[in-house]
């Protein structure tokens, strides 16, 4: 499994942070490659199931997700259910003192964090059309650099639209494989 973990602060509370990060459907807002979200069950909290469809390069591809589990204002977590072994969460902390570098008008800060692990090799190749002559080994190692950047432009535009307007946000961005 890799692992990928992109964090930042923002400048609100964290209750504000959770209920704008529990709107699943917004982030095709975010994301090149996320074209729909469609909630099949639920209200949001766990239990909640959704068919994510992206497209990238001549691919579309759609998984279905869970949210496993929510603890607020610090934790959604989720699960790919179909299609993918994947799975992750949101971690939303709030912190105690503001940054040094925090903005004049900034009166809260919490860290958030994005989290997820995936084995790209684990995609249902019956529900990808590959292009004729193209195997799911050569796209796999393409994938992969495109799910790093495309989680730093989610967190980066999630921030923005927080925020109220977009700013150079300082990421943190761990992988492991």
């Amino acid at each position: 499994m890799d692992e990928l973990v992109v964090s930042t602060v923002v400048y609100l509370p964290a209750r504000e942070v959770y209920d704008f990060l529990v709107d699943f459907p917004r982030y095709t807002k975010y994301s090149k490659h996320l074209r729909n979200v469609v909630r099949r069950q639920g209200d949001g909290g766990a239990g909640t199931r959704y068919a994510l469809r992206f497209a990238w390069w001549k691919l579309t591809y759609t998984v279905e997700s869970a949210v496993t589990e929510v603890d607020p204002p610090e934790r959604i977590e989720w699960e790919i259910v179909k299609n993918l072994d994947a799975g992750g969460r949101w971690r939303i902390e709030a912190l105690d003192e503001l940054p040094d570098d925090a903005p004049d008008e900034a009166e809260a800060a919490s860290r958030v964090s994005f989290e997820v692990t995936y084995d790209p090799g684990s995609a249902n190749e019956r529900s990808v059309d590959l292009p004729r002559f193209v195997s799911l080994g050569w796209v796999v190692d393409r994938i992969k650099p495109a799910i790093t950047s495309e989680a730093e432009r989610l967190v980066e535009r999630v921030v923005a639209d927080l925020e109220g307007s977009p700013r150079p946000v300082d990421l943190t961005v761990e992988r492991r494989s």
